[in-house]
């Protein structure tokens, strides 16, 4: 004879699985599109970099420096600002700068956008009293694809063109 006692049974159901399954796909989905998003912003922030980190660096020192000197020229190679040949107002690589000094003398420092052979970067030396050059006292930044001075309306501008083409205008007044 037969018991009237149920017996129970365990596990899911097809649709309790298949729900359960739904939300496990629709969670994976959410993950994946905000793991995209995430890489869409790196990249943007990225590009971005040179603007926002780099570039208020190079104004800072750049404009320091531009800021001291008493005078400038503006030459197409460093050899050309050490002999003081060919000077010219039209956009240059190189500019040399002259600081006077406590005691009267003149002193000449040179920003050189160049490639010594670890790509281009935009240097800074000390000329010394011999007027023979040695290595550059420090690296402004790697970063610039290109680097130009040149005079526009009687003032001193510097134009950096970044990794991804974008162009930032410096302009800089010497001190009376």
């Amino acid at each position: 004879m037969k018991t009237g006692a149920k017996t129970t049974r365990g596990g899911f159901t097809l649709i309790e699985l298949s729900i359960a399954l739904m939300l496990g796909m629709m969670t994976g989905a959410m993950v994946l599109a905000l793991f995209n998003n995430q890489i869409a912003f790196l990249k943007i922030y990225r590009t971005q970099n040179f603007l926002t980190e780099e570039a208020p660096v190079i104004n800072t020192y750049v404009s320091k420096l531009i800021g001291e000197a008493d005078r400038f020229r503006l030459h197409n190679t460093i050899q050309d600002a050490l002999s003081g040949a060919r000077p010219q107002l039209a956009a240059s690589p190189v500019l040399v700068m002259n600081f006077r000094q406590p005691d009267g003398s003149m002193r000449a420092a040179i920003l050189s956008f160049e490639n010594r052979g670890s790509g281009a970067q935009l240097y800074y030396y000390i000329v010394p009293t011999s007027g023979v050059l040695g290595a550059p006292q420090w690296s402004i930044s790697n970063k610039p694809q290109n680097v130009q001075f040149f005079v526009e309306q009687g003032v001193l501008r510097m134009r950096l063109t970044g990794p991804a083409g974008e162009e930032i205008t410096y302009s800089g007044t010497m001190q009376l």
